[in-house]
């Protein structure tokens, strides 16, 4: 269901774009990118990678971020845990100026705790660059 709601989500003034033409290899270093940025410790590095009206529904929080500051905030705690991610499983959709990936992924921390979590990312390519616009997380069930 969410596919269909991701394939009917461009808006008229993305339509207008150009379509930048993208892979499921190029989608998949977008999360290396991101991992990267995460393992810097650098909240503001993470915060450059997401579209400035972005959405984050974290993991570790049940508040949603709609604005940098807001997924700086989470990210300032989230990292302080020193996390390392890696994607568990996957499946990458792509449109015209917009690529998704879902799946699980893991997270390893400092202490030496894991978080399993499934996730979204949706990238919109936008001010030359491909952002986060969407990025949901949430942990895997117990059961």
């Amino acid at each position: 269901m969410a596919v269909l709601l991701w394939l009917g989500w461009a808006t008229p003034a993305r339509a207008a774009q150009a379509c930048t033409p993208i892979n499921e290899k190029e989608v998949a270093q977008l999360f290396d990118q991101w991992n990267s940025a995460l393992a810097s410790g650098d909240a503001d590095q993470v915060v450059a990678l997401y579209s400035s009206d972005a959405l984050l529904l974290p993991t570790l929080s049940s508040e949603p971020r709609t604005s940098p500051a807001g997924i700086r905030d989470y990210f300032n705690g989230f990292l302080a845990g020193e996390p390392q991610g890696h994607i568990d499983s996957r499946s990458i959709q792509l449109g015209c100026n917009e690529a998704m990936s879902a799946g699980t992924y893991s997270f390893r921390f400092a202490d030496g705790h894991q978080v399993k979590a499934r996730y979204t990312f949706v990238y919109v390519f936008s001010d030359g660059r491909w952002q986060i616009q969407h990025h949901h997380s949430s942990l895997m069930p117990s059961a």
